[in-house]
């Protein structure tokens, strides 16, 4: 089946309701060639004259006439058709579930969750702390906060932080009876409390920048455990030195229960990404977060 020249079309009845080819391609806002042009390609391909030209006045042709008189109200319908569509408003209402780890959610939305929750009174985010990696689209989640290195390949991703400041930590109580650690390498004397990764089992690798160098070490682990709050938790209570993201034990370090070590070889982590599968991309609350996240983004300095 032939597609229906719909552009033809419009150009035609244009021409027919400003009088002349000039006022349509003003109409149109287009030059008098191309008006020119597109009705002698219609007339071509319809077979017949649908407009007498003179140098002073256009009349309708026979055939002209019949296929104004048909497509005119047809045109007017689709043309309404189009507006009443484009007036309609986007749902932004609904609920948003997501799936992040307690760390992305105090570093990427935490931050900024009042702000959006006042400008977006009829969304509502249902919100599952994770730390495993999960297939979103089984579970049946939108989308998800991870950093940019476990970000599965065949995912949309946009960028929402920074890079992320990482901390090595400890109980006063602990560096008291055990000493304060210089190095990285005064690490492997120490009763070390490592993370290992929920999904894979694997260790967490701790990383350092040191002599202007990145490297990954990889101390021994008297406790560890499958979440970083248990690291926190285990270092409070002074069982060892504890590594993890500044923003996730920052009020520990206020009230002086933990205390930052080793603070010149902390290595900045990558930043953290909304991410959802192309299926969701036109989900509207989803749309809206992304798009807020991104202007958030945008106003913090480049560290």
């Amino acid at each position: 089946m032939s597609r229906l020249p719909i552009h033809g079309i419009e150009v035609f009845l244009t021409i027919v309701r400003e009088g002349s080819m000039r006022a349509a391609a003003s109409a149109l806002g287009v030059g008098a060639p191309a008006i020119t042009l597109q009705l002698k390609a219609l007339e071509e391909r319809l077979g017949t004259d649908l407009l007498y030209r003179t140098t002073r006045s256009i009349e309708l042709t026979e055939a002209g006439r019949v296929l104004f008189d048909a497509a005119a109200p047809a045109h007017r319908d689709l043309a309404y058709a189009i507006r009443k569509t484009q007036e309609m408003t986007p749902s932004t209402t609904g609920t948003l579930r997501l799936t992040m780890s307690r760390g992305a959610y105090m570093a990427a939305l935490a931050p900024v969750l009042d702000a959006f929750m006042t400008e977006n009174p009829g969304i509502t985010l249902d919100i599952s702390w994770n730390e495993e990696l999960i297939d979103i689209v089984r579970k049946g989640f939108h989308g998800g906060i991870r950093m940019g290195d476990v970000l599965a390949p065949d995912m949309i991703a946009v960028r929402i932080t920074p890079q992320i400041k990482s901390v090595f930590f400890a109980a006063p109580s602990y560096l008291k009876t055990h000493g304060r650690p210089q190095s990285p390498r005064d690490l492997l004397d120490h009763q070390c409390i490592r993370h290992k990764h929920p999904t894979s089992g694997e260790m967490r690798e701790w990383r350092v920048t040191e002599d202007g160098q990145d490297k990954c070490i990889d101390p021994p682990a008297r406790l560890i455990f499958d979440s970083a709050a248990g690291v926190i938790q285990a270092a409070r209570d002074g069982h060892g030195i504890g590594w993890s993201m500044h923003v996730t034990m920052q009020d520990h370090l206020k009230t002086g229960e933990l205390q930052t070590i080793l603070e010149p070889y902390a290595k900045e982590l990558p930043p953290f990404y909304i991410y959802y599968p192309e299926q969701n991309k036109r989900v509207e609350c989803l749309r809206l977060l992304v798009n807020f996240l991104r202007v958030e983004q945008g106003k913090q300095p480049e560290k």
